[in-house]
């Protein structure tokens, strides 16, 4: 995963502010348990929603406490208590991390190193969840057979981080698993590869590594000229993704409080999508 799904901070109540950081903060000290300490430098924007999203969908509580912290150690702070359910979604960031480490190695031909820092985390993180592993190595596999090819659909390239999020949904939620989470889940995925291939096109251009839009717009050599003359086709495809989110995030079936769901999916999105089109930076802007 990449970070881009975050709250839309000016528009949250303050309960869902505090919520928002015990999520994070629980996150990452459900990494250090399973995966070590190491593992916690990579957790992620993303899985904290979807352990949020998968909490609220599976009925299962949240309890916080005021706990000390690795980073914060003076002061107590508010932390969800890891259960179950976040070591597995812990575990499944380490998992995303690796992958997307070993990804940046193909475009980049370098970053070996940095995937061996956390090769152990990794290790410990497919050892828990083997079968999460396989979905996504499966799907990285997909998806790099398809960037070989060249492919310059917008939307098969999204495919399989779509389907790749939908199948982990859905063996975390085993049972609760319903066609609207399948959809929402579904896009969720695809708009997280098609906005990060938005905001990585100069660089991509730069290092010539695969990126949709380029081979979808072949004469188009920067951001600035594709968002500028391509408004109207960015708009049609962010949209539409978009639109099957808010529609399916309406019919979920939440078994608490959805607030600061419906601001992340309803507003925190949109906003990361408009912020990439402006060419604003997006990774790793908030940090609690």
């Amino acid at each position: 995963m990449f970070g881009y799904v975050k709250t839309d901070i000016p528009n949250m109540y303050v309960k869902d502010t505090v919520l928002y950081k015990a999520m994070y903060c629980g996150l990452c000290k459900g990494i250090g348990k399973v995966c070590g300490q190491k593992g916690r430098l990579v957790l992620n924007y993303d899985l904290t929603f979807l352990s949020l999203l998968l909490h609220n969908l599976a009925d299962v509580d949240v309890k916080i406490e005021k706990q000390h912290c690795i980073i914060h150690p003076i002061k107590k702070r508010p932390i969800a208590v890891t259960d179950a359910l976040t070591e597995r979604v812990a575990a499944l960031n380490v998992i995303l991390a690796h992958y997307k480490l070993s990804d940046d190695i193909i475009d980049n031909k370098k970053g070996n190193l940095k995937r061996a820092f956390f090769n152990k985390a990794y290790k410990k993180a497919k050892r828990k969840e083997p079968e999460l592993d396989k979905i996504v190595k499966t799907r990285y596999a997909e998806l790099l057979e398809y960037e070989k090819k060249l492919g310059d659909s917008i939307d098969f390239s999204a495919d399989p981080f779509g389907k790749m999020m939908q199948e982990i949904v859905a063996v975390l939620l085993g049972d609760k698993f319903t066609e609207s989470v399948a959809t929402l889940s579904y896009g969720l995925g695809k708009w997280i590869y098609l906005i990060d291939a938005l905001d990585d096109f100069d660089k991509d251009i730069k290092k010539k590594n695969y990126n949709v839009f380029s081979l979808a717009y072949p004469e188009i050599k920067t951001k600035e000229t594709l968002v500028s003359e391509k408004i109207e086709d960015l708009n049609c495809v962010f949209s539409s993704v978009l639109f099957e989110i808010y529609k399916n995030a309406n019919e979920l079936e939440y078994k608490f409080n959805h607030d600061l769901i419906d601001n992340i999916l309803l507003k925190g999105l949109m906003l990361q999508t408009k912020a990439v089109m402006e060419n604003k930076r997006c990774k790793n802007t908030t940090k609690f």
